[in-house]
């Protein structure tokens, strides 16, 4: 079965498993609602893709380096910039 973290956190979520806050963006007009929802001082951007493993994602700009699909964002700007 192949499901992504958010969908996995929200049937854990049913069965009243303790899971932290998040929301999945599918649209740029979602991310601003999304990060002042959550709150800050730090959001973490993930890209989720069903790749064959952990650590597959990545994101497409060269200077990324291998560093995988995760970055922090320490304002909601930074959040908007690292949604693409």
């Amino acid at each position: 079965m192949n499901i992504h973290e958010y969908q996995a956190k929200s049937i854990l979520r049913e069965h009243g498993a303790p899971v932290p806050n998040g929301f999945p963006i599918f649209s740029l007009d979602d991310v601003e609602n999304a990060a002042n929802a959550l709150g800050g001082p730090v959001w973490v951007v993930k890209s989720q893709i069903h790749a064959g493993g952990r650590g597959k994602g990545k994101f497409v700009e060269p200077e990324a380096g291998e560093a995988g699909g995760v970055r922090l964002s320490r304002s909601v700007d930074e959040v908007k910039a690292n949604v693409r």
